[in-house]
């Protein structure tokens, strides 16, 4: 198995942004079309493409969809998606136009019943995003924390046949500040899944320390502010991990 590097793309009214540490007043925008920045990162090497759809995520529903299926169908690149999936219906429309794996976060601690059906249903197709806080989940954007350890919901999930995790430790996200290394790979190591890594990576150094992790289960890293702000390229990502 190879470490997977996921160039991250945040869409927000149709653009490219960031948030800081998901708070929706602390945006930065980054491009005018998702489209054109997945376009760019799969031209210089990206195997997969992370979208997620801010508005979606806040409001519960899909709201930028079709930037998500113009990559899928467009691009070589596979793609992944979160934010707004709260349905099968959902799950079914992004899956019948091309994207290979749907993300549910909110609704895996909100309905926990409904997620572990869909993994059933789409095995291999579902991840499970866990987004801690302290240790707790948070949801929903971000913008509530729940009574749920991160890594009770992991086991949980594992246990009813989930085989991806997309782990996201918001107090490190877009803070450039390095990922919670340890964090992850409890993840990893307590669900005995595979498990990516999302938020705090800034350099290079970053992803050598999470790729170390690769034989616990740490099977890639989500990169996002890193490559808008500068720190190093997608082309750059790929050969640290493949030397």
């Amino acid at each position: 198995m190879s470490f997977t590097i996921y160039p991250a793309i945040d869409m927000r009214g149709g653009k490219c942004v960031r948030l800081l540490q998901g708070d929706y007043d602390k945006e930065t925008v980054y491009g005018d079309s998702p489209f054109e920045m997945a376009k760019t990162f799969a031209e210089a090497g990206a195997d997969w493409i992370h979208m997620v759809d801010l508005d979606g995520a806040r409001d519960g529903r899909r709201v930028n969809d079709t930037y998500v299926i113009q990559a899928a169908s467009d691009l070589k690149a596979k793609v992944q998606i979160g934010g707004g999936i709260r349905s099968e219906e959902d799950i079914a429309h992004y899956l019948e136009n091309g994207i290979s794996r749907v993300i549910i976060g909110s609704i895996a601690v909100s309905n926990p019943e409904f997620a572990e059906k869909m993994v059933r249903k789409y095995p291999g197709q579902i991840a499970i995003g866990i987004d801690a806080k302290n240790g707790y989940v948070a949801t929903h954007g971000w913008l509530s924390t729940s009574e749920v350890r991160a890594v009770e919901l992991g086991k949980r999930f594992a246990d009813a046949g989930a085989e991806i995790f997309i782990f996201t430790d918001i107090a490190t996200d877009g803070m450039l500040s390095g990922p919670n290394v340890e964090a992850i790979q409890q993840m990893a190591e307590e669900t005995g899944k595979s498990v990516i890594a999302s938020g705090g990576v800034s350099r290079l150094e970053d992803l050598s320390a999470l790729q170390k992790l690769l034989s616990s289960g740490v099977s890639g890293a989500i990169v996002g502010k890193a490559l808008y702000e500068g720190r190093f390229t997608v082309s750059e990502a790929l050969k640290a991990v493949s030397e």
